[in-house]
């Protein structure tokens, strides 16, 4: 598999780069990674970085992106915070990102099972964390299909307060972001989410 260079990184568009992320995961599934040699990726990338997608994601040990759309060093920019919620320092490195490195593709990622969600969805209050997980309350106020046990002991229930607290920031990105929504609608880079399940490897692409 080859290091980005800027050439590559200027032939992509963002459906091509999506694509590279879709066929990632399917590689990643089935076990059937790229051989990298990730020592010559140090040495191909030493004088700069051409990535062809950011991608925000939680702290969830379980959720590395590199990993899960088998990514070697150069390919993405790697966010992480617990439940991939969104503030201004994380959308300044996404327009970094896009605007000044080139990438074509922002991902929200959200997975199965999230520690943080769960802790949202039971209104826990702990130190600085209380501020973090205040973010993801609007998403729990907006799923209205289940009634009861609105808590972290449902997993139908934190599973759809995920989903919905990715489509949610992918929302604040374009209204938080003058840079990133025009480069989204003149489609110099398209803004996308994914849920991955932590049981069977697979991210569920979104729009």
């Amino acid at each position: 598999m080859r290091t980005l260079t800027k050439e590559i990184q200027d032939s992509l568009n963002p459906v091509q780069c999506i694509k590279l992320l879709q066929d990632g995961n399917q590689r990643f599934v089935n076990n059937l990674k790229f051989n990298r040699n990730l020592l010559q990726q140090v040495n191909e990338t030493s004088d700069g970085q051409h990535p062809f997608a950011v991608i925000l994601s939680c702290i969830d040990s379980r959720t590395s992106a590199e990993l899960i759309f088998d990514q070697g060093l150069g390919d993405i920019f790697s966010v992480r915070i617990a439940g991939n919620i969104l503030n201004d320092d994380i959308l300044g490195s996404m327009e970094f990102s896009c605007k000044v490195a080139g990438a074509k593709v922002v991902m929200v990622l959200g997975h199965t099972k999230c520690g943080a969600i769960k802790g949202a969805c039971d209104s826990v209050k702990l130190g600085n964390l209380t501020t973090l997980l205040d973010k993801i309350v609007p998403a729990i106020d907006e799923e209205k299909s289940i009634s009861q046990n609105r808590n972290s002991s449902n997993s139908e229930f934190v599973d759809k307060v995920a989903s919905i607290n990715v489509h949610l920031t992918i929302e604040q990105i374009l209204e938080r972001s003058p840079i990133l929504n025009q480069m989204y609608h003149q489609k110099e880079i398209d803004i996308i989410g994914g849920m991955y399940d932590v049981e069977t490897g697979v991210v569920e692409f979104m729009k």
